[in-house]
């Protein structure tokens, strides 16, 4: 991978669509100017990524600050995500139609099934992701999105749709910040050419108050945010931070003036269970 100067540099995916390497995400985002005026500063910052889903309630104010940047439409990527109440085929098509209204786009960058099926047997729970997938398949086939994944698979959804799948995962998108590492997920994704995003990259702000990322941090002259983010990059994930404070949303896009030493990294890796929502793919229900 060459080297990453910023947040508009791309990582490419299996198709050879390019994911800009910092993304800006919407989940709880204040809806009114509060939103919008994080998300102007965002895109005046740098930011060509975009993240948003139906669930969140944010799409329309998305739409309307990229419209009202003036960037071009070829520069921006933007992400949705089909809910829950959406899965099976038909349901998920009519739920793109909408999230796709509410953004006044014409196609979406990349789409993504929010959260895996998982409960009740195997065969049934299996069977609703793969109807959703045939959907996101149909969408990628019409040109519609340029590129398809999932969000908080474990590798045990993951399998049986990929068996199942014409078109396999080009992303799945889950919770990873220091304290929360998801080796083994990212170790199958890696196998498989899925590229990985992290949601709650700064785990919800609780890890900025470890004082082992602190006196790591230190050594780098970064703060610690800083030090998060860029350990996602450099565990080859794409981090999604969040803020609504314009000063914290240009410092996180600033990470790509240090490195983090293998030695270090490890010690971010063994970090004790640290942040964690608790939001686990098997058992949420919702």
């Amino acid at each position: 991978m060459a080297r990453l100067e910023s947040a508009k540099d791309r990582i490419e995916l299996r198709n050879g669509t390019g994911v800009p390497c910092v993304g800006f995400g919407t989940w709880e985002l204040p809806e009114g100017d509060a939103g919008l005026g994080a998300l102007r500063q965002a895109l005046a910052d740098g930011y060509r990524h975009i993240d948003t889903a139906e669930a969140y309630g944010t799409e329309a104010d998305v739409g309307r600050a990229l419209r009202e940047s003036g960037i071009a439409r070829e520069e921006l990527f933007v992400t949705s995500k089909v809910w829950n109440d959406h899965r099976g085929r038909d349901a998920a098509l009519r739920a793109f139609e909408g999230s796709l209204e509410r953004l006044g786009l014409e196609y979406l960058d990349l789409y993504l099934v929010h959260w895996p099926a998982a409960q009740g047997p195997d065969d049934e729970w299996q069977r609703t992701n793969r109807q959703t997938w045939r959907a996101l398949e149909e969408l990628y086939r019409d040109g519609r999105v340029r590129a398809i994944g999932v969000s908080n698979f474990k590798r045990r959804h993951l399998e049986p749709l990929m068996d199942a799948a014409d078109i396999l995962p080009m992303v799945n998108q889950i919770e990873l910040h220091p304290g929360c590492a998801q080796k083994e997920t990212r170790a199958f994704c890696d196998r498989h050419d899925i590229v990985v995003e992290a949601w709650s990259p700064l785990g919800r702000g609780r890890v900025l108050g470890s004082e082992a990322l602190a006196d790591i941090a230190a050594v780098y002259g970064c703060t610690t945010a800083q030090l998060c983010l860029r350990w996602c990059l450099q565990r080859r994930a794409i981090p999604l931070p969040k803020s609504t404070d314009p000063a914290r949303i240009s410092e996180n896009a600033r990470i790509f003036w240090f490195d983090i030493s293998e030695e270090d990294l490890q010690r971010i890796d063994a970090l004790d269970p640290l942040g964690q929502s608790g939001l686990d793919p098997d058992t949420v229900d919702f």
